[in-house]
């Protein structure tokens, strides 16, 4: 009564326009689609914040479902090379590709559990080419600029912010760290989550300037994270001689407080980047190396299934012992409290004092 949308039917007025006006007090648009006359503000659906699931779900470092970064960025230069390859009738090379038949089965020795090193490193490193190539913006973070913080001795280029690294140099930084520090292909993986994680939480970019202490911090944190012996920040002063420990430490920290401390990786998480890692690689041809299926290779695959499978049981099966054991201390603390109270109101008896009789 006395609204601007009025939810009362005068004797006059047909029940199609109370209808109508009905479905615009719903509709969830803005005053100007209502009336122009009311003044009422109706908050528009582009001026709403996502929900927490919609956010979360937007992040491909932590769900499984959102399609990683690096895929993305690296699909502009895929869509020209497929162009390139057709306007000049060049083969894209899948000719040359092996395929599997009845007689023959082509697997290479990589798997999502036990992942090859070096053509993992290869794509973990391209991924990062275009992560910085094909970035929008250069959002960074002093504590990350190599011109403040060098890694070595050597003179910082004047231009070093504005050219972008060659994928080879990429590559033999990141192997380098590996092989010194005897890192698994695992690790790498978990390297990238970390970089994309960061790049959301922190708005940030890769860029010229820090893609080597930001790959640097990843895979501090990755070692750490995975490995079940890791590498402490002064064993990887002795790979890069000329960095401090105090520096690799303060990296560190300001790594893991971008990341608001989430350095969780869920299973999912984790094979949802290995498979776009291997798509990766076959959108720029240098996908992995194919070899007959052999008795031996199928032994040895066999057997590695077995022993991830048992993993994976050994380790719900820790997790439920866990769970088990912290809600049956729970039941025999409140167990305790129960008897406690008990005794004492059993102790209190005795202090109650008889009352005397009177006989009239």
């Amino acid at each position: 009564m006395g609204g601007s949308v009025s939810c009362c039917i005068s004797p006059r007025e047909s029940p199609k326009n109370h209808r109508i006006e009905l479905e615009l007090e719903e509709c969830p648009f803005t005053a100007e689609d209502v009336s122009e006359d009311t003044g009422t503000y109706l908050q528009h659906i582009s001026d709403r914040e996502l929900p927490d699931e919609l956010a979360h779900e937007a992040n491909p470092s932590d769900h499984p479902r959102a399609t990683t970064l690096f895929l993305n960025k690296s699909q502009t230069d895929v869509r020209e090379k497929r162009k390139s390859n057709y306007m000049n009738n060049v083969s894209p090379g899948l000719v040359m590709r092996k395929y599997s038949s009845c007689s023959t089965i082509f697997l290479d020795d990589s798997t999502v559990s036990q992942p090859n090193l070096k053509n993992t490193i290869k794509c973990v490193a391209l991924a990062i080419y275009y992560h910085i190539k094909n970035r929008d913006s250069s959002r960074t973070l002093d504590i990350f600029d190599e011109k403040k913080h060098p890694l070595s001795r050597q003179k910082v280029a004047d231009d070093y912010f504005a050219v972008n690294p060659e994928h080879k140099l990429i590559y033999r930084f990141i192997r380098t760290l590996f092989s010194s520090a005897q890192l698994t292909a695992e690790c790498a993986i978990v390297t990238l989550v970390y970089l994309e994680r960061l790049l959301t939480y922190a708005e940030l970019d890769i860029c010229p300037s820090n893609w080597k202490r930001l790959v640097l911090g990843a895979i501090l944190l990755a070692s750490k994270v995975w490995d079940d012996q890791a590498v402490w920040n002064v064993d990887y002063c002795q790979i890069l001689k000329d960095i401090a420990v105090e520096d690799m430490n303060e990296m560190e920290r300001h790594f893991l407080e971008l990341l608001q401390f989430n350095i969780n990786v869920p299973g999912s998480v984790y094979a949802k980047y290995y498979f776009d890692l291997r798509s990766l690689a076959d959108d720029n041809n240098f996908g992995f190396l194919l070899e007959p299926l052999s008795n031996k290779r199928a032994q040895k695959l066999e057997v590695s299934h077995f022993v991830t499978c048992l993993h994976v049981f050994l380790t719900g099966l820790r997790r439920c012992l866990q769970a088990i054991s912290r809600l049956c201390e729970d039941r025999y603390k409140n167990l305790s409290k129960t008897c406690l109270r008990k005794s004492l109101s059993a102790d209190n008896l005795g202090a109650v004092k008889s009352t005397k009789a009177i006989l009239s």
